[in-house]
């Protein structure tokens, strides 16, 4: 029995009774408590509440207490390790393994105890903190500040954009000038002569254009093609090789329309302006165009057209590269250039052909006659 200065007394419960749940606060069954006595302004339970003590470890250590049960029993009970226990009784969560099995412990011992386990979780957390979770702000406090100094800062912005476009106007209002006469009575004679006062331009007669292309003299490096082919310099200077006029070539100056450079033999080309249509056997046209100076069309190679422009001396033809002449007619069938490319390239070919079979020929004997000469030169001094 336990009286109070009220001249109450209460009848403490029976040691290991557990706890009614009351407003969140666990306290020891208090049954045998007679009601009037327990409605009295002044009662409180024996056992405060988790959130009362001074820490987890004091209010557990306060259950236990009560409860009359010791850590071995305890431990029994709740199969957590009597040194668990007593590092959580004196706060010292140092000595716990990691912190899920710290909470569970906390959990089954307020359980055991007949505390509130959600609040003796929530008491353990506040007395140690994770710190692997970062503090935060409570919510609405930034967005609250930003609502508060919002009207500061719009204020600030618009007063830096009015300064900003107050100088800008009154730099320009200062570089404006008023409209006055020119200090230049008459223009220099430099500026309509040149550099030099009294120099008198004068031009002369218009030059010729440049070829389209030159041919360099061929060097050729004395010996060396003796050593190469055998065939000695006078010996080739007594068979000389007739070599064919060279050609006038292709030379674009402007936009070529018509087949690839591959799939072509055959260039038309206009010398200035002028029109060229070239249509099929059955009329219809393959190209239409009104060719500037310089622009060119190559025709494709097994295709039967006609070759249609409107001033004939306007366009030169050129045949695999090289100046062909110009067109005859107005109407000219593409048949006879490609003919006519293929006849010239036949003809180069031959040529080559000839040529190097005319230097072998000579080679071989060119290298008799050394060797006739080197079995004489050998007899005579034997």
């Amino acid at each position: 029995m336990v009286s109070n200065d009220k001249g109450l007394s209460t009848e403490f419960a029976r040691p290991g009774a557990m706890s009614e749940v009351r407003g969140g606060v666990m306290a020891l069954d208090s049954s045998g408590v007679p009601e009037d006595i327990r409605s009295h302004p002044d009662w409180k339970d024996p056992v405060p509440s988790i959130t009362e003590a001074a820490t987890l470890g004091d209010g557990l250590r306060a259950a236990r207490a009560v409860s009359g049960r010791s850590l071995a029993e305890l431990a029994a009970e709740t199969r957590v390790h009597s040194r668990y226990l007593t590092a959580l009784e004196q706060n010292d969560f140092s000595a716990l393994p990691t912190r899920v099995f710290s909470i569970g412990y906390v959990r089954s011992y307020a359980a055991a105890l007949g505390l509130d386990e959600q609040l003796a979780v929530e008491r353990f957390k506040r007395d140690s903190p994770d710190p692997s979770v970062p503090l935060q702000a409570p919510s609405g406090v930034a967005f609250q500040e930003v609502r508060r100094q919002s009207p500061r800062i719009i204020g600030a912005v618009a007063l830096m954009v009015v300064a900003v476009i107050g100088w800008n106007v009154f730099q320009r209002v200062n570089l404006i000038r008023a409209p006055h006469a020119s200090d230049i009575v008459s223009t220099p004679e430099s500026w309509t002569l040149g550099e030099v006062p009294g120099q008198e331009i004068a031009l002369g007669a218009p030059r010729d254009a440049p070829p389209d292309q030159t041919t360099p003299a061929l060097y050729i490096t004395p010996g060396l093609e003796e050593q190469l082919t055998g065939i000695s310099a006078e010996a080739a200077a007594a068979n000389p090789v007739p070599a064919g006029p060279v050609q006038r070539a292709f030379n674009p100056r402007g936009a070529i329309y018509g087949a690839s450079a591959t799939a072509s033999q055959v260039v038309i080309q206009a010398r200035k302006a002028a029109a060229l249509v070239v249509r099929l056997g059955d009329g219809q046209v393959l190209f239409a165009r009104q060719l500037a100076a310089g622009e060119a069309w190559r025709a494709p190679i097994g295709v039967a057209a006609t070759v249609d422009v409107s001033d004939p001396k306007a366009f030169d033809v050129y045949l695999n590269g090289e100046h062909g002449g110009g067109l005859e007619a107005v109407l000219t069938p593409l048949n006879q250039l490609n003919t006519r490319a293929q006849a010239m390239a036949r003809a180069t070919a031959a040529q080559v052909a000839a040529q190097a079979e005319s230097a072998r020929v000579a080679a071989v004997q060119t290298a008799s006659d050394v060797q006739a000469r080197s079995q004489q030169t050998l007899a005579a001094v034997q």
